[in-house]
Parts: C-alpha cells; structure tokens; sequence
C-alpha cells in the first residue's frame, strides 16, 4: 500500500466519526485506530499462495474449446462510485427507486450504497430508460462494478 493512501486513510479517520478501520489487500493488512489524540496503525503481509500446477497434456490429446465470449452490452452502463452494499430502494418495504423499463432523467437517484453505515444516493448519469438491472437487492458491490442499462 503507498504512503499517499495510507495517510489519505488516517486523515479521513482522524475527520470522522470513525474510531477504527482495517483494510485487507493484497499488499497487507492496515489498521487504523483513534483513540486519544494518537493513530496506531499495523501492518502484516498478506499470506501468499501457490499457484495449483496444471496436469500435463497428452501428445495427442484435442485442445480445449475456446473460453465464452464476453457478452457486450448495448447502451450507457451506470457505474458504481464506490464500494458498498447496492440497495434499490430507500428502506426494506419502500418502492424500488427504478425498474426496469422505467423512464429516468441525468441526476435522478436510481439506487443507494451503504458504505461504512452512511447512505449514498447514486444518480443516474445519462437520461433514458432502463432496460437491465445488474445488481440484487443487498448485494456488495465494488468500485467500478456496472449497476445499470440505460438506453
């Protein structure tokens, strides 16, 4: 982990409410903790794994088929803006912020991501209607991951 997101994470700690956090990658493990004015942060080595050896192929033996296509989708892909548990709607009996066929306009909130206990709002970034829903109710999601098509 560099120094940059290391000391990005201990001010974003020592500014909030936030009294502990801890980060795995592949790098290591980080955890920062508030207590007292101080910031006592660890770091341990992710453990690393062997690669499982392929079995050796025969002389004649026929090559495996190709690996699937990636499907391409059509229209404008909503993105995920951060790391989180996707929701679609507001509370657990509310309506659902979008469905699909349903007609939306840039900026109009189309689903939330709870991220360390605070709700975030996600708009839509292209009016149109959508016409695929890529996440399940509950469902953590990462930075990047496609939620939506829109047409």
């Amino acid at each position: 982990m560099d120094l940059r997101k290391l000391k990005t994470l201990i001010d974003l700690v020592s500014d909030s409410n936030v009294s502990e956090l801890e980060i795995t990658e592949a790098e290591g493990k980080v955890r920062i903790v508030k207590g007292g004015g101080a910031m006592v942060q660890g770091y341990a080595p992710a453990p690393v794994y062997a690669a499982p050896v392929a079995a050796p192929v025969a002389a004649g033996a026929v090559a495996a088929p190709a690996a699937p296509a990636v499907e391409v989708v059509a229209g404008h892909t909503v993105k995920s803006p951060m790391v989180g548990t996707f929701y679609r709607s507001a509370s657990p009996g509310a309506k659902a912020f979008v469905e699909v066929g349903s007609v939306i306009k840039e900026g109009e909130t189309v689903c939330i991501i709870e991220a360390m206990k605070i709700l975030n709002e996600i708009e839509a970034d292209k009016s149109g209607t959508v016409t695929r829903i890529l996440c399940e109710n509950g469902q953590a999601v990462e930075f990047g991951q496609p939620l939506f098509i829109i047409e």
